[in-house]
């Protein structure tokens, strides 16, 4: 292969002979070796639908033949929007943030340190993205640079090359890989003719088709929003027209001097009262979610969240875990909405599991603010099982990214298992690397169920365990404390007298009290 780390001098074109065409269907192929060919920057492979990064073999086992969701599935493929904040019915045109539609696109990269290898994963996981939202990805180049060029993101002659690869294949998108400057996306969009975004608006289209629950859309409307405010853009004189002073609609009146206000800052404000709105509405959610937090600590019932990049099959383990039927698809942030399920141990204490939302490199900083109620699920758990997707190609970027944002959320404190996932998949070899990058890890199939048990015996031995030993005698007719000790504390020994059940258990201090009156004697285990 050809390193497209060398100098190429002003995005000179070095005529090299171009690798031979691959199969149509391999999108990622054909990004990488359009990237790494250094003739005419491009190959003008065939045109056709470009397939998931994953094989059909990598699908997650979902337990059963019917996983609870499938008629949410036809929903999803439906792209649903935030409405439009125009002032004027018929000017729907008048915010930059372009909607992602079912797309011919072609990918653009910058990297301006780190190795190709990290670039070519950028630009995988790009290609992924876009298929995600429903795009059919045709072609990409990849560029490396000192600093991406602050007027149109590539270099001019690599901005002129993708304008050429645009009209040769008939695309109608450009999706750059880092979030584009305003007045960046404008001038390259001037220069290939055709509509340009970035990978932030790629991420936030996916989670606006994703999100189900009520606190789930208001989150992403909310980010979707930020995105917006700083890109609204005037066509034409549409910004400038004024409106303002005039009374009833008509002729001019008390409060018609000034300037009024011009449609841009018309259309911002309402931007602005938009999202106090939002925020207004997820303040007002917050109790309640609290309050489910509350009683189950209230309860003592420990709890694990579910963490890991995205696909790298949380769902699916949770799935094989505890028979949930959580929706499980084969692409990118198929679970915004944190779901809890509750399991027990082999020694029969209760703990939840809580399935949260996927991460990925460069997350836009919006969705980690507006997911922050979503991610307290992981700040408050006792346990944290961090998944990693064994069969990805680059697992290390994968798990920094997943512990940045864990200690963005402060639970880098939390005891942490991590999980390798899909093993079925991953070769003795690769095993060998994976085992040394994270010794105490565990390597798990949710398709097959290879490692589950693993799993389970090593989230309860991380799990806080009760600490006050209790010698107890309750009457027959309080079987339900009994309950309480199976489900909340750990019991040692029963004995049935006259009198009652003897029993001898550790309880944790919050359930402590209630058994007071029925206790024998007490003492601190050692």
């Amino acid at each position: 292969m050809n390193d497209p780390t060398a100098p190429r001098g002003n995005d000179a074109v070095e005529n090299e002979p171009v690798e031979p065409a691959l199969d149509a269907d391999d999108v990622v192929a054909r990004v990488l070796a359009s990237a790494d060919s250094k003739a005419a920057g491009y190959s003008l492979f065939r045109s056709g639908s470009a397939q998931a990064l994953q094989t059909q073999a990598s699908g997650e086992y979902d337990g059963s033949d019917h996983d609870g969701d499938q008629s949410e599935r036809a929903d999803r493929n439906a792209l649903r929007r935030v409405g439009g904040l125009s002032t004027e019915l018929e000017d729907v045109t008048e915010v930059e943030y372009r909607q992602l539609r079912l797309e011919n696109v072609v990918l653009v990269g910058v990297y301006t340190h780190g190795t190709v290898d990290d670039a070519e994963n950028s630009m995988r996981e790009l290609a992924a993205l876009a298929e995600t939202a429903g795009a059919t990805v045709l072609d990409g180049l990849l560029q490396r640079r000192a600093t991406p060029d602050p007027s149109t993101y590539l270099g001019k002659g690599k901005a002129q090359e993708v304008a050429d690869i645009v009209k040769a294949l008939g695309a109608d998108t450009v999706i750059a890989d880092t979030e584009l400057a305003p007045s960046q996306r404008r001038a390259l969009e001037d220069v290939v003719k055709v509509k340009v975004i970035d990978r932030t608006a790629v991420i936030l289209d996916i989670f606006s088709q994703h999100a189900k629950s009520r606190e789930g859309k208001a989150q992403v409307e909310l980010a979707q929003m930020a995105y917006m405010l700083p890109r609204l853009r005037g066509w034409g004189d549409s910004m400038s027209r004024q409106a303002g002073g005039q009374v009833g609609g008509t002729g001019a009146g008390m409060g018609s001097r000034g300037p009024g206000e011009t449609k841009i800052e018309l259309d911002r404000r309402r931007i602005h009262t938009r999202m106090s709105k939002l925020r207004k509405q997820m303040v007002e959610m917050k109790p309640a979610r609290e309050a489910k937090r509350a009683n189950r600590k209230r309860n003592s019932v420990p709890s694990v969240a579910i963490v890991g990049y995205t696909n790298a099959g949380k769902s699916s383990l949770l799935n094989r875990i505890t028979k949930a039927g959580v929706l499980v698809e084969n692409s990118l942030f198929a679970t915004l909405d944190a779901t809890v399920r509750k399991s027990t141990t082999a020694d029969g204490r209760l703990y939840t599991l809580t399935d949260t939302v996927g991460f990925v490199r460069n997350l836009p900083h919006q969705l980690v603010e507006a997911f922050r109620s979503t991610l307290e699920e992981v700040a408050d758990a006792d346990v944290i099982v961090h998944v990693v997707d064994g069969s990805h190609p680059d697992p290390v970027a994968q798990l920094a990214t997943v512990r940045d944002v864990i200690s963005e959320v402060g639970a880098r404190d939390i005891p942490e298992l991590v999980v390798f996932n899909k093993s079925d998949l991953i070769s003795d070899d690769d095993r060998l690397v994976l085992r040394g990058l994270e010794p105490k890890a565990t390597f798990v199939s949710a398709r097959t169920g290879e490692g589950i048990e693993t799993v389970l015996t090593a989230v309860a031995l991380l799990l806080p365990t009760p600490q006050i030993e209790l010698d107890l005698l309750i009457p027959y007719d309080r079987g339900d404390l009994i309950a309480v000790l199976h489900d909340q504390g750990r019991i040692e020994a029963t004995e049935y007298v006259e009198a009652g059940t003897h029993v001898t258990a550790f309880v944790t201090p919050e359930i402590e009290p209630q058994f007071a009156p029925f206790v024998i004697l007490s003492a601190l285990s050692a």
